[in-house]
């Protein structure tokens, strides 16, 4: 997406911030008899049992040889799973301005359905701040990373300025720089040199005069949206072949890069279905009422341009799928992301939705939740410990209803989400929803 695009879609939707209730500071919270899937070396622990301290796992064991602390709080985990939360890695922080119930309520929409780290892809200013008042529980949300503002076309306009700008952000504490479409091979060039220099990473989409190859060459850690591997095959009108494929995996693997394949939104743009399918998405009316007359609205003008090339509509959809299944099957690490929030895709319920996406083009249960805990939680290993069920990591947790390993699809059958140690019940959620709605419903 265009940072002015992005910048249009996002005008009335504000990230901000909530100060935590007494209630949710406790100091040790346990999850009893509970089928842990630990995402880690030890597998499926049933009967199990999870102390948590503060925002940390302190204790992970069985019922038979690991004690419930006097004076813990207990949630019956009886029949349920326990997983790490989520990450989304291609989410969306807007511009903190506007008003303060608009911010509350976006954080809380990741929270609600189990996103509970967001790695956001195009920076404003402010949300350092922001990022630091919830790492520290004085607000609630999705623990943040941060990409700067993104460098593109129009935001950059030499290789000195790219140079100068990337090392800016890094001394500014970003935690990546963000590539989006239109910066010249010279460029994007002498903005990796300053992210080598100043320790940074960067990601993002694949600008054409950069091209996939010198992309991962370059160093750039992700690959979203895969609009460059598809580039590069010229299969935007044709069905994508697998030796295509197969080089595609091989530059990816030989790079050690990712892909953050946002199949749900992507759809949507590239070959959108009737609007009357999209107005059938329940979670849209959490959003306020502007912003689902603005997605309506350009809804019109993508069915129209599908319609008026359906061949490249039909490839482009059928080329991603396909894409995402072959690269995984091939070995190449995949992260969740949605793109959220966007063309009818709202944050935290985006994901499941990406999750129906990566089921379509092949992934297992298992992989999928890699794809969502483990695979970002290495991404970020450097900063924090996540993703994984385990003594030390940070204490992001779903509680579920059902087996996510039997099917994915199970991944929303939620009866609450912990975020850094604080516990949000179903009943809780439901009510914040509840009053999320009321407050968007048509005037």
């Amino acid at each position: 997406m265009s940072t002015k695009i992005m910048s249009k879609i996002l005008i009335t939707l504000f990230v901000g911030v909530s100060f935590l209730a007494p209630d949710h500071a406790v100091a040790q919270t346990v999850f009893d008899n509970v089928t842990i899937h630990t995402m880690t070396a030890k597998g499926t622990i049933r009967r199990g049992r999870v102390i948590v301290e503060g925002d940390r796992i302190a204790a992970v064991g069985t019922t038979a040889n690991l004690s419930i602390p006097p004076g813990a709080i207990v949630i019956d985990g009886t029949d349920r799973h326990l997983v790490p939360g989520l990450t989304e890695m291609h989410g969306h922080i807007p511009p903190l301005a506007g008003d303060r119930q608009d911010v509350e309520d976006v954080l809380f929409l990741y929270v609600a359905r189990g996103v509970t780290t967001v790695r956001g892809m195009l920076g404003s200013p402010g949300q350092l701040g922001l990022k630091d008042q919830i790492a520290s529980k004085q607000i609630m949300g999705p623990t943040l990373y941060l990409a700067g503002p993104s460098f593109s076309g129009s935001s950059v306009s030499s290789p000195a300025q790219a140079y100068e700008r990337a090392s800016r952000q890094a001394a500014e504490g970003w935690d990546l720089i963000k590539v989006h479409p239109g910066l010249t091979l010279a460029e994007y060039d002498a903005m990796v040199d300053a992210a080598r220099t100043s320790s940074i990473r960067f990601a993002g989409h694949v600008p054409a005069d950069v091209g996939i190859e010198h992309a991962l060459d370059a160093g750039q850690d992700t690959i979203e949206h895969m609009d460059g591997y598809l580039i590069w095959a010229g299969a935007q009108e044709r069905p994508l072949t697998e030796a295509e494929m197969d080089r595609a995996a091989e530059m990816t693997l030989a790079a050690g890069a990712g892909i953050v394949p946002t199949n749900s939104i992507w759809q949507n743009l590239v070959a959108p279905r009737p609007l009357e399918h999209y107005l059938s998405f329940d979670e849209l009316k959490y959003m306020p009422v502007e912003v689902r007359s603005s997605w309506i609205r350009r809804h019109a003008d993508f069915l129209k341009g599908a319609r008026e090339n359906p061949n490249m509509a039909k490839h482009l959809d059928e080329n991603r799928t396909k894409l995402l299944g072959g690269l995984w099957q091939r070995g190449v690490t995949v992260l969740m992301g949605s793109d959220a929030p966007q063309l009818f895709s709202v944050p935290g319920f985006s994901i499941h939705r990406e999750i129906s996406m990566m089921a379509l083009a092949g992934m297992t249960p298992e992989a999928i939740l890699l794809a969502g805990t483990v695979n970002p939680g290495q991404y970020f290993s450097g900063e924090d410990a996540f993703g994984a069920i385990q003594p030390g990591h940070r204490a992001d947790l779903i509680l579920l209803d059902a087996d996510p390993m039997a099917s994915s699809v199970n991944l929303g059958q939620q009866t609450g989400v912990m975020a850094r140690g604080m516990w949000l019940s179903a009943g809780e959620i439901k009510a914040r929803l509840d009053e999320i709605a009321q407050r968007n419903a048509n005037p």
